[in-house]
């Protein structure tokens, strides 16, 4: 660049050497949006979204993959496998690419094809498997294929599992990035937090930063109403046995777990990108389900996770758009 260039444009020059650096951190956070009367009708129930989907994997798993894999002591010749919903397999098979290190993916079968898609385009090979839409059970299912391919003497080995579902990385990821973000960016001026449910992380990360920087921040959890739902990576944690209960996720952190319809939750999604031009996927439409209806009788300002985008779950959407 000239110097007369250099002063028209007074700023430093900004190029990242791997994909993995745009993965956010405090200095490069993701974006949060105010949701205005157009969507939000309760003006005393300030909700901000915390747009995750703008990850450069497309969802907050990218966090989580990162923190596990730098948590990993790969040998050469191993490769990863891990049971997932579609979001951490996506984030870590674009992060292991990078590096070159070889990927399989345990899926459930009811995962939105668009996650399928994106796996395969990544190179990864699937194996999809009978089982809810975030896996429960530890030795059957998802988990329980990876669990035997890493356990195998078959295998020698040769296969290694980063488990968002038991690794405290996983908790940690949102500990030392998304919670303080929030803290930022909201200048400390938050009384709720509204997260999903599935392997816990998140909310477990996020629910303790911010209990410990102010404790009276009340920590919303949002869950399927039945085990039987459409919420791709969504948990049910009702009723469900100690044996089965997500091992990372600090239970006593919640203040309130808020059942949602899939009717309510797709709807909700719907509704923010006809009115605010926001597209998100249906586990977002139901934080917004849950927050929304919070704010009928409570007041304040929230904040509320948008895990992902609506790329991945447009076939999931098309049976509740008009037509």
């Amino acid at each position: 660049m000239n110097s007369s260039a250099k002063k028209l444009f007074d700023y430093e020059e900004q190029v990242y050497e791997s994909i993995a650096d745009l993965v956010p951190s405090l200095d490069n956070p993701t974006p949060m949006l105010r949701l205005g009367e157009r969507f939000n009708p309760h003006v005393d129930f300030d909700l901000l979204l915390k747009l995750e989907g703008m990850n450069p994997f497309g969802s907050i798993k990218d966090r989580t993959a990162q923190f596990m894999l730098q948590g990993l002591q790969l040998k050469a010749g191993q490769s990863l496998v891990e049971p997932s919903a579609g979001n951490t397999g996506i984030a870590l098979a674009a992060l292991a690419n990078a590096q070159g290190t070889p990927i399989e993916i345990a899926i459930p079968e009811g995962v939105p094809e668009e996650k399928k898609a994106m796996l395969r385009f990544l190179g990864v090979e699937l194996i999809e498997v009978e089982d809810e839409l975030c896996p429960i059970f530890p030795s059957e299912g998802a988990r329980g294929v990876v669990k035997s391919m890493v356990e195998s003497e078959a295998y020698n080995g040769q296969y290694v599992s980063p488990n968002q579902y038991e690794s405290e990385l996983n908790v940690a990821a949102h500990y030392h990035t998304t919670g303080p973000e929030i803290w930022r960016q909201t200048g400390g001026d938050v009384d709720y937090f509204f997260s999903s449910i599935g392997t816990g992380g998140t909310i477990s990360g996020v629910g303790r930063y911010l209990k410990e920087m102010n404790p009276r921040v009340r920590i919303i959890g949002v869950e399927p109403a039945s085990r039987q739902h459409n919420l791709s990576g969504l948990k049910r944690i009702t009723g469900l046995p100690d044996e089965y209960f997500p091992k990372i996720l600090d239970k006593d952190l919640l203040d309130d777990v808020i059942s949602v319809t899939d009717d309510d939750a797709f709807a909700a999604g719907i509704r923010l990108a006809r009115k605010e031009g926001v597209m998100v996927g249906p586990t977002t439409g139901a934080v917004l389900h849950a927050a929304i209806e919070t704010g009928a009788t409570e007041k304040g300002r929230a904040v509320l996770i948008s895990a992902d985008n609506a790329a991945k779950y447009i076939s999931a959407y098309a049976k509740y758009l008009d037509d």
